[in-house]
């Protein structure tokens, strides 16, 4: 046999077992309490030529019992019969099916029946236990304790007696009892899967190292498991530990058990473990595949965002996203980081008219999120707009609970900035804005008295609101006189340059008017000690001499 007939069988062969897999690993799925999971992977395999149709038609039926649907679970349990006559489980499901109906005598006939095609098989002794466990617990305590006796004495190492127990235990949310029998179950056959699983499951959000351990386990003795994958990689996510969460995804991924909904999942894993190359490339793969997969757009854009030599692909590829999720936003809904980088794109891009809808479309969509309303505020200002920014801070003011002095500063800022950009357009909308600043400094002087920013504020909306110019020169005097002390007293002027030069050229030039020549002088000098160069308040401290 020439090396390349040779290589084309071996890919065969890995093929045929990957799909003999799947068959296995839905009914892994359907004991580890997976349903929907399960039955994904069943119907995907059931007619593959290496699936036990019999199997999977027994587990198909009981997710059919626990959907609901009687008539689908007996069509299933019956073509499982006619598909291997000697499976016994599948009269199993014959049986429950009867008890259900109350044909209890019916029930046990066909339970016999599976009692003897499986003599030695203490698992089916367990499926008979589970059957009368489902219908009514109480009223078929004895035959539960019954079966559960005869698979002890059939085989009393059978992983299933303790996975049984173990999800009675479960169910009176004894948990430490019910780690007890997983871990039983695991130690009697390394290979039951669903018992790591099952054992993780109790500590992943508690104890997720203890998780992490046996799930680790799992994978040394069957370290091609998808369960076992996924279920570690979910233990790493929620240890909240992204980037080994995104590294099990990875290998999860790349098994042909993986479910399609888990490759968004890893996309997020690799964004979130703050690997961009990797996550926007992934993306990107996906898309590739289905350039409709709009969970891919979503994430090939996010990382990109985080990619410094992708600066200039960022706004087409802002804009064909927006465009897919306002063309089906039902389906294709947005998180609130999409509309937070979206609108950053579109400002940046000086389109803020563009930008300010996609925040607003988020305000409506997600009205308890504050950070709209804080980014919307930005944008206002970038646009000399803020008195807009003033409402928008308030609505994020609203919405937080822990709003502290930078909060208050901030606020007052913006409605300062309001009341003066409206002093000779709208007096009244000016006053307004003037009282909100006024508000707001005051409750940051509160809270940090040894603070001179709420107070320069103070001082500039007197000055603002001075009735005239004559006024205005000594309206502030106090209030600043006030905010040089306290931030001289805290922190280097040169730290706040501006403040401090607004500051001392404002006192300088209310002393010179007052004739207190020293005073003035001083205050000039201080000021010269920031702008050293200023040949015009050089000049006059020349003249106050």
């Amino acid at each position: 046999m020439n090396f390349k007939k040779f290589a084309a069988l071996c890919m065969a062969c890995a093929a045929l077992t990957a799909t003999a897999q799947t068959h296995q690993e839905g009914a892994e799925y359907y004991k580890a309490d997976q349903i929907e999971n399960a039955k994904d992977l069943l119907l995907r395999s059931l007619n593959n030529p290496q699936t036990d149709k019999s199997v999977s038609d027994y587990y198909l039926g009981l997710i059919a019992i626990q959907e609901g649907d009687k008539a689908a679970a007996a069509k299933y349990f019956s073509e499982g019969v006619a598909a291997n006559p000697d499976n016994g489980y599948n009269y199993v499901g014959q049986g429950e099916l009867k008890l259900m109906a109350g044909d209890a005598k019916g029930a046990e006939a066909d339970f016999k029946t599976a009692e003897k095609l499986a003599k030695k098989d203490a698992g089916i002794s367990i499926a008979i236990a589970r059957a009368y466990d489902r219908v009514d617990p109480l009223v078929y305590e004895k035959q539960i304790a019954k079966a559960v006796e005869k698979a002890r004495k059939t085989n009393m190492q059978h992983p299933d007696i303790y996975l049984f127990e173990g999800d009675v235990l479960r169910a009176q949310k004894d948990w430490g009892g019910a780690a007890g029998k997983y871990e039983m179950a695991a130690n009697y056959d390394n290979n039951a899967t669903q018992a790591y699983v099952k054992y993780a499951n109790l500590f992943t959000m508690v104890n997720p190292d203890f998780a992490i351990k046996m799930l680790q386990n799992l994978l040394q003795v069957n370290p091609n498991s998808a369960l076992g994958q996924r279920e570690l990689a979910n233990a790493y996510y929620n240890k909240k530990d992204y980037a080994k969460a995104a590294a099990e995804y990875g290998k999860y991924v790349q098994n042909p058990s993986h479910f399609k909904q888990d490759e968004d999942r890893y996309a997020f894993l690799l964004f979130y473990g703050g690997d961009y190359q990797k996550g926007y490339d992934y993306a990107t793969a996906l898309l590739k595949a289905n350039p409709k997969h709009f969970t891919a757009q979503r994430y090939q854009y996010m990382n990109a965002a985080n990619i410094p030599a992708m600066a200039d692909q960022l706004l087409p590829m802002a804009e064909n996203l927006y465009a897919a999720h306002k063309a089906d936003p039902k389906n294709n809904k947005f998180a609130a980081i999409d509309y937070i980088l979206i609108s950053g794109e579109l400002q940046n891009a000086k389109r803020p008219d563009e930008a300010v809808e996609v925040l607003k479309e988020a305000i409506r969509e997600m009205p308890d999120n504050a950070t709209f309303n804080k980014q919307l505020a930005s944008l206002y200002v970038d646009e000399n707009d803020l008195a807009s920014a003033a409402d928008s801070y308030q609505e994020y003011l609203a919405k937080i609970d822990n709003a502290g002095y930078n909060d208050y500063v901030q606020q007052a800022i913006y409605a300062y900035y309001g009341g003066a950009q409206n002093i000779q357009s709208d007096p009244a909308k000016s006053t307004k804005y003037f009282d909100l600043s006024t508000k707001y400094a005051n409750m940051a002087r509160e809270l940090a008295a040894n603070q001179y920013k709420p107070v320069k504020i103070l001082g500039d909306i007197a000055i603002a609101q001075a009735p005239n110019d004559e006024a205005r020169k000594s309206a502030g005097q106090p209030l600043y006189e006030e905010a040089i002390v306290l931030l001289e007293n805290s922190v280097d002027p040169s730290k706040y340059t501006s403040d401090a030069k607004t500051i001392y050229s404002y006192l300088g030039n209310y002393y010179a008017m007052q004739k207190d020549n020293a005073k003035a002088r001083e205050y000039f000098n201080k000021y010269l000690t920031l702008d050293p160069g200023n040949q015009g308040v050089i000049d006059f401290v020349q003249r106050l001499k």
